[in-house]
């Protein structure tokens, strides 16, 4: 660093292009590539882009983290991170930008496919494995995004307004898990504010927790343009800002130490951290690391396999025997969604077709029909068509799902409904064949009005490009499922404990629910649900018996009682009995997944730590648990518990969080939070949600608030929209979505973006116009 000019130093806290950062060849310093990579490699061999708008090298497509979170296989996790890490190192890249682990506030987030749970445990157990594989190969895995970013509707500029309590015992724990336990070489901010400030200039984030109290020691870099102010993220630790802005950003940090408002310290000692995490990751151009996308994509199966999850299983018909004349209905049985879509789009190396797979079957496929229009639309050919075919069958499987424009980065869901077609079509096959089995597709939670219908249920989620062949394999017996919900399935969204204040629309987004997150809210206000957080159906049973507590540590026998092998995902869940607090009822604090032959025990041994049993108190700005007793809890899922003890705890005399101070939150009601018992609990006014409509816009304003502004703003934004439109109906929902992706674009970005082509100037000469 001493060799290091002003200059040089600067120019390393920005890319060199879109993937790389900066190189200074005469003092040795390579530089490196940074890709995309939650589910897969996707390094573009072209031109690059942020959004998959242009195709990426071949290469394994595994089960989103959504889908592998149903699996609860903690080795699983860990060897997909292994196999993807294995194939960015063979492709020279350093950094492999996942896992995703953001919590699942809502069920309508356009990007929940890529995070794993509702729960923050399971989502820092499983995170931290992945973590853990990527690394193994010597690269860096990159967690994001850190944090707070449970929405896609104005990611960049909305500010999340969460109470710190929350903001602890949700939004943060999977995170503080994967810096303790995996030691990432580096984290990705979110876009969004979080109480007021931008995650990458978040003081309170990066320096007071990340840091300084779990101890991180990496590099943090910013989503692709989610730098707000340079110079104030420098302060906050965010070392790495990308894509690269052409020197834009690097002047203004030469500026700021010319002129004396940044220490050349705290520069130096960003530029050592950096230089620390490419001596950590460079590679040698010469080495050879060779792939058997072969032997990845029978892993790929196989992790499908694992994750996928059954239902339904009425009257047995599961799996079905050989010989069975059964009729294959639906688009996604041969055009089958597998993946996302946005940063995380992977171009596969091969794919496995579903109705391919049944044909070469031993059943009796009598025919396919498509069934329905992939993009939704009523077809009366189509949908008789299908009715004719399902009546010269024994059996329907149906194949429905969400198509990829409902899920997909930068864009939210607007309901939790399949395509009313799709619903059409269940209810004209089951009153023609009462033998219907439904394959589900998709990344998140749905409503399923005709679950009480059909006879079977089989949710693949998004299974990689294995997951034609496992689903396969599970009709057919082949396979015993084993997967497990990672998140609660509502009757109907208006149950969901977020949906009167998700998503923030315009300035803010409040989280009024706190701490109340799926099935911390369903199981404390007794609301039914679909389906049981923990939920899935296996072709044999199991037993649970003689529960054993040795201090912190729970043993118990599982057996398998039934006819054939299968594996048991045991759940372990503490409940504070009589406490003085609102909490949840129950919150899951230990699980395995046990592998048993029929008529085979084993004895399993679950850990806990003080902080299972601990809230997060601001006042202390510290974790203590709330003396008295504690029942520990072990089931099949958290409605189906089978064994039971009480423990007691020595703790303290609860001064905050007090359910006669907090009476809503002490009734898990959240549908009518009022503002001053959320302000309560934030320690502040709340600020506003909406926009001044009549102020002027500024840099950190958007395309999409031009609407309000003089005819060339309307202008503006219509001429955008009318592009996303269109591309909408003409069938290509990817584009329709990047489209999109520009109206919530910040004005401070067009010239980042664009490298100078449109300058800053340009920005605000515009801005004026659009003012006036």
């Amino acid at each position: 660093m001493k060799q290091m000019t002003l200059e040089e130093k600067a120019s390393l806290m920005s890319g060199q292009n879109f993937w790389n950062t900066k190189a200074i060849e005469r003092l040795d310093i390579p530089s490196i590539m940074l890709t995309d990579g939650p589910h897969g490699l996707r390094k573009q061999g072209g031109k690059a882009d942020h959004l998959g708008l242009n195709k990426s090298i071949p290469a394994t497509c595994y089960p989103t983290a959504a889908t592998l979170a149903n699996s609860w296989d903690k080795s699983l996790v860990y060897d997909v991170g292994q196999d993807i890490g294995k194939e960015a190192r063979s492709e020279k890249v350093s950094v492999l930008l996942g896992p995703g682990l953001n919590i699942k506030r809502n069920p309508l987030c356009g990007r929940n496919f890529e995070y794993f749970s509702e729960d923050p445990y399971l989502t820092g157990e499983l995170a931290s494995e992945m973590v853990k594989g990527i690394q193994s190969n010597g690269i860096s895995a990159c967690p994001k995004h850190y944090a707070v970013n449970s929405q896609e509707h104005m990611r960049m500029t909305i500010d999340e307004i969460v109470d710190e309590r929350s903001l602890r015992e949700i939004y943060l724990t999977g995170f503080e898990k994967v810096v303790k336990e995996s030691d990432p070489h580096t984290m990705m901010s979110s876009y969004n504010k979080v109480n007021g400030e931008f995650a990458n200039e978040n003081q309170h984030l990066a320096n007071d927790i990340l840091y300084s109290e779990w101890g991180f020691d990496g590099v943090v870099v910013t989503d692709w343009g989610g730098n707000n102010d340079r110079v104030t993220g420098l302060k906050a630790h965010n070392q790495l800002e990308m894509p690269s802005t052409n020197g834009i950003t690097d002047k203004e940090i030469m500026d700021a130490i010319n002129a004396g408002s940044l220490e050349e310290s705290i520069l130096d000692e960003a530029v050592d951290q950096l230089l620390s995490l490419i001596d950590k990751v460079r590679l040698d151009d010469k080495e050879s690391v060779q792939v058997d996308h072969e032997e990845h994509h029978n892993k790929a199966v196989a992790a499908a396999r694992q994750s996928m999850v059954m239902l339904k299983n009425e009257n047995n018909i599961l799996p079905l025997t050989e010989g069975t004349k059964v009729a294959v209905i639906g688009d996604f049985a041969k055009n089958p969604r597998y993946q996302g879509a946005g940063s995380s789009l992977i171009n596969p190396y091969k794919l496995s077709i579903p109705f391919d797979t049944l044909q070469n079957s031993a059943l009796n496929i009598v025919g396919y029909t498509q069934g329905y229009k992939r993009m939704g639309g009523k077809s009366n050919k189509l949908l008789q068509e299908a009715t004719s075919l399902a009546k010269s069958a024994e059996t329907v499987i149906l194949f429905i799902g969400l198509d990829e424009s409902k899920e997909a980065e930068g864009v939210d869901r607007e309901d939790l409904k399949l395509p009313q077609n799709q619903l059409d079509l269940v209810e004209s096959l089951v009153k023609v064949n009462k033998n219907v089995i439904v394959v589900l597709a998709g990344g998140a939670a749905l409503e399923l009005p005709f679950a009480d219908k059909v006879q079977g249920i089989i949710h693949t989620y998004l299974s990689g490009q294995g997951g034609g062949e496992a689903v396969v394999d599970i009709l057919l017996g082949k396979y015993n499922p084993s997967g497990k919900l990672s998140e609660t399935f509502p009757i109907r969204y208006t149950d969901v404990p977020s949906s009167s204040y998700y998503p923030g629309h315009q300035a803010t987004s409040e989280h009024k629910e706190g701490l109340f997150i799926g099935y911390r809210y369903f199981e404390t206000a007794n609301v039914p649900v679909r389906y049981p957080f923990g939920y899935g159906l296996s072709y044999t049973t199991f037993e649970y018996s003689d529960i054993v507590i040795d201090g912190l540590s729970v043993s118990f026998s599982l057996s398998n009682t039934g006819k054939v092998a299968g594996a048991e995902i045991a759940q372990l869940y503490i409940e504070k009995v009589d406490s003085r607090i609102f909490r949840s009822k129950k919150e899951l604090k230990g699980f395995d997944k046990v592998y048993l032959e029929p008529g085979e025990t084993k004895r399993v041994t679950l850990g806990l730590t003080k902080r299972d049993f601990s809230y997060y108190n601001p006042e202390i700005k510290d974790w203590e648990i709330e003396s008295g007793n504690y029942n520990i809890q072990v089931g099949s899922s958290i409605q189906e518990i089978h064994l039971e003890e009480t423990v007691e705890m020595e703790g303290v005399t609860p001064t905050v969080f007090l359910k006669t101070e907090y009476p809503h939150y002490a009734m898990a009601n959240m549908e009518h939070i009022p503002d001053s018992e959320f302000e309560k609990i934030l320690g502040r006014k709340l600020p506003p949600k909406s926009w001044d409509r009549h102020k002027d816009l500024g840099m950190n304003d958007t395309i999409n608030q031009a609407q309000y502004k003089n005819w060339l703003g309307k202008l503006l934004y219509n001429f955008i929209m009318l592009f996303h439109f269109f591309f909408k109906k003409i069938g290509k929902p990817l584009t329709a979505n990047n489209v999109y992706f520009i109206i919530n674009m910040p004005f401070r970005q067009i010239d980042r973006f664009t490298g100078g082509t449109i300058s800053k100037k340009n920005v605000e000469v515009f801005l004026r116009w659009i003012n006036r």
